[in-house]
Order: C-alpha cells, then sequence, then structure tokens
C-alpha cells in the first residue's frame, strides 16, 4: 500500500493516537479513593433475599451507589461464597464492603 498524501496520513495518525490514549484515561480513570474499604457484617433475616440487601445497600452505602444491582449481588456473592441465591438461611452471616 502506497501512502499517496502524507501529510493527511500523519495528521490521521495524530488524531488516531490523541483518541486512543484519551480513551485510556476515561475508561481507567475509575478508582475508590473515596477512602479505605472496610468490611460491614449483616445477619440475614426472614424474607431477605439477595436482591433486597443489594438494593439497600445501593440506597445506604457509599461503596455501591454507582453499581448496578447485578453487580453488587454477584459481588456479595463472591465475597461470601454463595453460589445461588437460594443459599440463604435466616441469621447467616454476610460480609459486605463499605466505605
Amino acid at each position: 500500500m502506497k501512502i499517496v498524501n502524507k501529510v493527511k496520513f500523519i495528521r490521521m495518525l495524530i488524531v488516531l493516537i490523541l483518541v486512543l490514549i484519551s480513551s485510556f484515561f476515561i475508561f481507567s480513570n475509575k478508582s475508590y479513593s473515596k477512602g479505605e474499604i472496610k468490611e460491614k457484617v449483616i445477619y440475614i433475616s426472614s424474607g431477605d433475599t439477595l436482591w433486597k440487601i443489594a438494593q439497600d445497600e445501593k440506597e445506604s452505602n457509599a461503596y455501591y451507589e454507582e453499581k448496578d444491582i447485578r453487580e453488587i449481588i454477584y459481588e456479595i456473592k463472591e465475597t461470601n461464597n454463595i453460589e445461588n441465591n437460594s443459599n440463604l438461611k435466616v441469621g447467616q452471616k454476610i460480609v459486605l464492603k463499605s466505605i
């Protein structure tokens, strides 16, 4: 492939590099600099579900406030080694992250 117009080629190459660099900074800027991440313990009571717990935490816990409910549920399950939603038992200890 032969480059016909070198000036246009260099200009487009520079624009492409700038777009790539700016996208890197935009999408890699997520950090939890609000404070140190701590753990919070709750105990399951009758009628609790992972969805309800995730909704409550999204509303009241700054760590989860900008996350999707499904992402919160996944994180709770991973943190507490819960395989499926029906494994919750009354009195069970659940560890949640908080700031």
